[in-house]
């Protein structure tokens, strides 16, 4: 039986989600269909435009993704702390973006003064501040809009996902990064390229030729960490930054795609030169320690400590995932 969402999703332990959706049966309903030979790669583009503009919408920071033929991949950063300093006002708008035939909508059409609520309308406001920083509505929300596209588009009915999205808790920093990598790489480990600057559909060539062309990344995506950042800025948005610097982040994914097992179907050359000097950015150090994941975690993926903490906090004998993270996290003495 799946593990209800309330027992996977806590923002008191971590802030940080991986999620996955497939397509119903599997099917390359995103890719290239060979039997009508038909692509249908501009569906990817749908699922990107859409989370990118969720994430303006919902208080949630997208840290990695990538979109393939029949699935995709989500990192996130849920952002609780924004949603709790928003106004009233700013409650209301951003819900009624989401459901224009909404109760939201309606106030904001009658001019409703929205600081002198009455105690039930208040707590309406409550419950859609809550739901704009739940993964579930978010998810819903992508899911949603890419089946009702898709099914207008092949003239059908019927479900376009396969079921409810899987999500995955990631409880410290280096689950982070190791989770964001493997999503960045996907679609070198599908042989699809050999590069993450040539990666289509992910969010590391979307931050690459924003990098190259020296423009700022879509306001979806979350920051990286900046040594220019000052101290001030670091405190105050100090968990909604990815624990490293952009350019070390680019040398993990590269040394990592590097490092995957002979005999996989997708690796990046030996031959090709590193990413830095393919990207002409240059390094003074890289002191990170590589992580590679291979296996999956289920519902949680941290460092031991951290896995071990989280079966304090919700009170379970045991959970899955521990043997695998004492493998690939604990350091080698």
């Amino acid at each position: 039986m799946p593990t209800a969402r309330k027992h996977q999703v806590n923002l008191e332990i971590t802030r940080y989600y991986h999620c996955i959706s497939r397509c119903v049966r599997r099917a390359f309903l995103c890719g290239y269909d060979k039997q009508i030979t038909k692509n249908f790669d501009h569906r990817k583009r749908w699922l990107i435009d859409q989370m990118y503009s969720l994430a303006e919408i919902f208080s949630i920071k997208i840290c990695a993704y990538a979109v393939m033929s029949n699935h995709y991949h989500i990192v996130f950063f849920v952002d609780k702390d924004e949603a709790i300093e928003w106004s009233h006002q700013e409650v209301i708008n951003r819900w009624a973006k989401l459901f224009p035939m909404s109760k939201a909508k309606t106030w904001l059409e009658l001019g409703l003064n929205l600081e002198e609520l009455t105690a039930d309308q208040v707590l309406y406001v409550e419950q859609l501040r809550v739901q704009l920083y739940d993964i579930s509505w978010f998810m819903r929300k992508i899911n949603e809009y890419i089946a009702r596209q898709a099914n207008q588009e092949d003239e059908c009915t019927g479900r376009f996902w396969e079921g409810r999205f899987k999500s995955q808790a990631l409880l410290d920093e280096s689950a982070v990064l190791a989770c964001m990598a493997y999503v960045d790489l996907n679609p070198i480990r599908a042989g699809l390229c050999s590069a993450p600057e040539d990666s289509k559909f992910t969010s590391i060539q979307a931050r690459i030729r924003a990098y190259q062309a020296g423009e700022d990344i879509p306001i979806a995506l979350c920051q990286f960490e900046s040594i220019q950042s000052s101290e001030a800025e670091c405190k105050k948005r100090d968990r909604a930054f990815i624990p490293c610097s952009f350019l070390d982040y680019l040398e993990l994914v590269d040394t990592t795609g590097r490092l995957i097992q002979q005999g996989k179907r997708g690796t990046i050359p030996s031959s090709l030169s590193p990413i830095l000097n393919r990207l002409h950015i240059k390094s003074e150090s890289w002191v990170d320690t590589v992580i590679c994941l291979a296996q999956s975690f289920a519902t949680f993926m941290g460092r031991p400590e951290s896995i071990e903490s989280c079966m304090v906090e919700l009170d379970r004998p045991g959970m899955r995932g521990l043997k695998q993270s004492r493998r690939v996290f604990t350091a080698v003495v």
